[in-house]
């Protein structure tokens, strides 16, 4: 086989970069090898394939994002853009992004601390990020405020408790005036479901808790959640659509994200292949068996991705607070604003046609 041979894939032709390189660009032109080159393929899927109308795109994000600011600075924009039609994250991120709603302040510092001097000054590190203690004593009193409102008073899915409280943390925003916008709020105002897969795992479902114990009706409702989710990816695929899925980290929400193919298959009974796309940033790694490092061929095996779609499959091994600046960036360079979907708005019609295709199954089976 000769050098000059197609088959050995793009020419590696660096040039030097230049002052005034936008994102865009660097992705696209510097991006070579390794898990930079993935990062470079996942940003050009996105772009060409994904952001697409007629893909329906879900989003996980696990780890402490939110605390760093990238629920405004990035989720945000990628929500009103239309870029994001649902949400699955860890309780902690929805519960740490709404600090600044409220006015609170995070501030950035060095991992190399003193932690019992923190502790004997009520001062809680993330990492590298510091925050007084009242922060989480305040917000925990605003939550348990408005979650004893009557509106609350009843048993939810988690889309439908996060949507009532985007209402109150945007228009606390409003009157605050803070520039800050959070995640809830964003996703209120352009009727994007967020589930939560571990509900009782995060601070706010300590203060559901809380509430539940002091005699509240306030509570969640897991299976709800799992029929919500499973419609929104039946939906995709039913009306000719494609399902993508974008995950940041891994643990429960991306097990949560993906199950949807196998309780359409496997558990429902009904004919499909699995989901179309699948993107993920992540720093864990599959040879220990874990979930979070599960590759996507082992995800086809479940029934989870589509084995005809697998080239349309990346893993990045990246640090998350890396990769979303640089793909955020990059989809807003690159792709035009979707049409917003508004799931929220049609998670009960979703669910009817769930249950009417899920009972014509179960009733050919008792024939």
């Amino acid at each position: 086989m000769s050098a000059d041979n197609k088959s050995y894939g793009r020419k590696l032709d660096p040039t030097p970069i230049q002052p005034g390189l936008t994102v865009a660009q660097m992705v696209d032109e510097h991006l070579f090898a390794y898990n930079a080159a993935r990062l470079r393929e996942a940003c050009q899927l996105l772009a060409r394939k994904v952001m697409q109308p007629e893909v329906t795109v879900g989003v996980t994000l696990s780890g402490a994002l939110t605390p760093t600011g990238l629920g405004g600075s990035a989720i945000v924009p990628l929500i009103e853009g239309g870029y994001i039609d649902w949400i699955i994250s860890t309780g902690a991120n929805l519960y740490h992004d709404i600090h600044r709603s409220l006015g609170f302040e995070l501030f950035q510092t060095t991992p190399f601390t003193d932690d019992l001097s923190l502790r004997e000054g009520h001062v809680i590190r993330i990492y590298d990020i510091l925050f007084d203690q009242e922060v989480l004593l305040k917000s925990d009193a605003y939550l348990r405020e408005v979650m004893r409102l009557p509106e609350f008073q009843k048993r939810m899915s988690t889309a439908e408790m996060h949507y009532r409280l985007g209402k109150y943390v945007r228009e606390r925003e409003k009157v605050l005036g803070t520039k800050y916008r959070s995640v809830l709020g964003a996703a209120f105002e352009a009727g994007v479901p967020i589930y939560t897969s571990s509900p009782g795992d995060s601070t706010i479902g300590m203060n559901v808790a809380a509430l539940r114990l002091m005699g509240s009706e306030i509570g969640f409702d897991p299976e709800a959640d799992v029929n919500e989710t499973t419609a929104i990816v039946y939906e995709a695929k039913a009306t000719g659509g494609q399902s993508a899925v974008i995950i940041f980290g891994g643990g429960s929400p991306k097990n949560f994200i993906l199950q949807t193919e196998p309780q359409i298959q496997e558990v429902l009974g009904i004919a499909e292949k699995g989901h179309d796309y699948f993107i993920q940033v992540t720093d864990a790694r599959a040879d220990t068996g874990g979930l979070s490092g599960a590759t996507p061929s082992e995800a086809m095996t479940w029934g989870k991705v589509d084995p005809e779609q697998l080239p349309d499959s990346i893993v990045c091994y990246l640090d998350s607070t890396v990769a979303i600046p640089i793909m955020t960036a990059y989809v807003l360079e690159r792709c035009q604003p979707r049409p917003l979907k508004r799931l929220y708005d049609r998670r009960d019609a979703l669910i009817t046609k769930l249950q009417q295709t899920a009972q014509q199954h179960y009733l050919s089976e008792e024939k």
